[in-house]
């Protein structure tokens, strides 16, 4: 009878570990962990799974109406391009950010508490975390649920304001059913999930490239300052995107501890960064073709009969593929504000109030464009958040103590001084005061901008001043302390 050597029984204990992580982070499981700290025991996966939970959600269609955007700004074909590829390099950030969830074993939302202290974070949650994410719920419901009141009226549906409620309902229900079910559903979900979206998607580039003109040149070509000045926005617009994930340690925390941040980043930068460059270029490529300013119509105009109703199920789905991980994060970033409630009943409270804000956009008071509006200048404050992010995993050298981090008592280490660590917080209120200053938008631009003729730097300019400023502050917050 063969024996067990230390090594195989090492490797089989292990395994038998790996097994029982799984079963309790399973598809069919409601996830019970919340914003608390995720054992080593639990720990399980690789770091090239998280491509397929990053593709799913992009592969949509607001990064088609994106690229028709840009060209409706007055951008060439190249043009676009360029400031599509360029834009979603910013994906790279947010990859890097996931690379803190395997250290600390903890979200996005709990690991800030080292930037800003205990109190100074529930602040920054609440706006960057939770705040903004109920926005993205709305709006984004709002258009699926656009989508399948025309995709009804296909068959003979009439669009009253009972269709329009129902619709988004369902949409909104089958987006809190993913939330709730939590990571393990996300995990194993997503995965064939991306691969019939982007086969879809294919098919539809495949039409839309066929009929595409790709000679396409303005009426006014930009030129100069005027040149220089779409561009700008375009890249802001595109970056807006891929900074809105503040949070992509939450997807990452489960993987083992000694996950490597560049696996963790390359997986999650490459599964934002290629579907979106190639749905957003799709976009820009139709906007040279046919009127986008309908995007829903315009891209109809490529696709044969029996191919339309199948792709605007899939825009209906992917839609609550990106919601399903923004209500996911919104409901630990509740908890991390300091509710009281279990991450499903945070969730729900998130889908509650997200759904009401859709309704009321759609049925009573149209006051989407002043939202979207105002979540164009979102990005003053993402950047900066990113910023201090980022500075923050550069001084630990990424080395969080994730049941540390869960004390949120007076005596915690990230309790600072009064709940509060000046450093971050000094950090990212100057980062978003100097990105506003080089904000150019519809409803806003600032000082620096407008002398600049309104060239738009509040995304680099966001992300380098607090990385700065942060790193600075908290050396001489050291040295300070060093001296006593």
């Amino acid at each position: 009878m063969s024996q067990l050597t230390p090594d195989s029984a090492a490797s089989a204990s292990d395994a038998a570990i790996t097994r029982a992580a799984a079963a309790n982070d399973s598809a069919t499981r409601v996830e019970t962990h919340g914003i608390d700290h995720i054992p080593d025991a639990e720990r399980h996966g690789r770091a090239r799974d998280l491509f397929a939970v990053w593709a799913a959600p992009n592969v949509n269609f607001l990064a088609v109406v994106v690229g028709a955007t840009l060209v409706l700004l007055g951008l060439s074909l190249w043009q676009a391009l360029i400031a599509i590829v360029v834009g979603n390099l910013f994906s790279i950030i947010t990859g890097i950010v996931a690379g803190s969830g395997p250290a600390a074993g903890a979200p996005s939302e709990v690991i800030t508490r080292a930037m800003y202290g205990v109190r100074g974070n529930r602040v920054n949650v609440a706006i960057a975390g939770w705040l903004i994410s109920v926005c993205y719920l709305a709006i984004n419901w709002a258009a699926a649920t656009t989508v399948m009141v025309g995709l009804l009226g296909r068959f003979g549906v009439p669009a009253t304001g009972w269709t329009i409620a129902i619709s988004a309902i369902l949409i909104a229900a089958a987006t809190m059913v993913i939330s709730v079910y939590g990571h393990g559903l996300i995990m194993r979900l997503y995965q064939p999930l991306a691969i019939v979206l982007a086969l879809i998607f294919v098919v539809m580039a495949a039409f839309v490239i066929s009929g595409a003109q790709w000679d396409f040149a303005p009426a006014q070509p930009l030129e100069g300052i005027d040149l220089m000045v779409m561009m700008s926005a375009g890249i802001a617009i595109v970056a807006s995107g891929p900074l809105s994930y503040t949070n992509s340690a939450d997807f990452a925390r489960y993987l083992p501890a000694h996950t490597r941040v560049r696996d963790v980043a390359t997986w999650t930068s490459l599964g934002m960064i290629i579907p979106s460059i190639f749905a957003t270029f799709v976009g820009a490529l139709a906007a040279a073709t046919v009127d986008m300013s309908d995007p829903e119509a315009g891209l109809e105009q490529f696709l044969p009969d029996w191919f339309a109703p199948v792709f605007l199920i899939s825009v209906i789905v992917s839609t609550i593929a990106n919601n399903a991980m923004t209500a996911y994060s919104s409901g630990l970033a509740l908890q991390a504000v300091g509710v009281r409630l279990p991450r499903t009943r945070t969730v729900l409270l998130d889908g509650t109030v997200g759904v009401l804000m859709t309704l009321f956009a759609l049925l009573v008071w149209n006051f989407l464009d002043s939202v979207s509006s105002a979540l164009q200048l979102a990005v003053t404050v993402l950047g900066p958040v990113m910023g201090v992010y980022l500075a923050d995993m550069l001084w630990r050298r990424n080395r969080y103590d994730g049941m540390a981090l869960a004390d949120e008592s007076r005596s915690s280490r990230f309790w600072f001084s009064g709940g509060v660590h000046v450093p971050g917080v000094v950090a990212v209120l100057g980062g978003i005061a100097a990105s506003l200053l080089c904000s150019s938008t519809l409803v806003f631009t600032g000082p620096i901008a407008a002398a600049l003729g309104g060239v738009d730097l509040s995304v680099p300019v966001g992300l380098v001043v607090p990385f700065a400023l942060y790193l600075v502050l908290v050396r001489a917050s050291a040295r300070s302390k060093q001296s006593l």
